[in-house]
């Protein structure tokens, strides 16, 4: 395991090595896991590109650190992390959150960003009643009081039958993230807004959607493509708000296919 001290926070992560002269690929993960739901994506990536994973403050076994959060400090997390590691032009995959602080990331930083994997993310997601009630009902009740109402958004039915071990697995890692980390990352997402800023990316980008996401349904996704200027737009079928976990094959076809088209084509 790899750990590093970034703005007072230890930042768990994960860096593969690839050629140096290979693109680097930052996965940042969605609220409520850690970044091992990218691993049936980075089985099929690894050596063909530099991969660099970790879990954002809060999540995971990085640290919580001073709660409330901004969607800026997870930004700067990312930042002082890639600093650390002297990566610079990386194309940064974000799930959920993780592309929220992707979009902060370009807006603060772009010498770090070379291109935009936003996955089942969008310029604003959800009310700020909607997260003040989350964050109420986990004060109150506890992570475990949400689960069925987050995994109904998260997996396909298909996903979520009893028999399937994994499923059992995933509402365990929801369950066990630190209950202050997750309520500053719902608050910083509540506040998180990048309407404006999506008229002013500049590097490619690409928009990736599951067909029944329920937290950023495909709609949502769209009218943010439609933001980015020449941004592409994806739908993955048979697919819920998480498809590292439920299709990763195709969410790596289309990775590789996005990342072909800027001209970083695989050996």
């Amino acid at each position: 395991m790899q750990f590093a001290r970034i703005n007072d926070v230890t930042i768990h992560y994960q860096l593969i090595s690839a050629p140096a002269d290979r693109p680097v690929i930052v996965f940042a993960n969605s609220l409520g896991t850690d970044f091992r739901i990218w691993r049936d994506v980075i089985v099929r990536l690894a050596g063909d590109f530099g991969i660099i994973l970790y879990d954002m403050r809060g999540h995971g076994l990085s640290d919580v650190g001073q709660v409330p959060y901004a969607m800026e400090d997870h930004a700067t997390d990312l930042a002082g992390l890639l600093d650390l590691l002297s990566v610079k032009d990386a194309v940064i995959c974000g799930l959920s959150v993780g592309g929220l602080i992707a979009q902060s990331l370009y807006q603060r930083r772009p010498d770090l960003v070379k291109a935009l994997i936003l996955c089942d993310t969008a310029h604003k997601i959800g009310t700020a009643d909607s997260w003040n009630s989350r964050i109420a009902a986990v004060e109150a009740n506890g992570i475990a009081s949400i689960v069925d109402m987050v995994m109904e958004r998260w997996f396909t039915p298909a996903f979520r039958r009893p028999e399937n071990i994994a499923y059992a697995g995933y509402c365990n890692m929801l369950i066990r993230q630190p209950v202050e980390g997750y309520n500053a990352t719902c608050a910083a997402i509540r506040d998180a807004d990048f309407t404006e800023a999506a008229a002013r990316i500049k590097v490619p980008t690409i928009c990736i959607v599951g067909d029944q996401d329920g937290s950023t349904p495909p709609d949502l996704v769209l009218s943010t493509a439609k933001m980015i200027p020449h941004a592409r737009y994806e739908v993955i079928k048979d697919c819920a708000h998480i498809p590292p976990v439920e299709q990763p094959e195709a969410l790596t076809a289309i990775i590789r296919a996005f990342l072909s088209s800027i001209g970083d084509k695989s050996p």
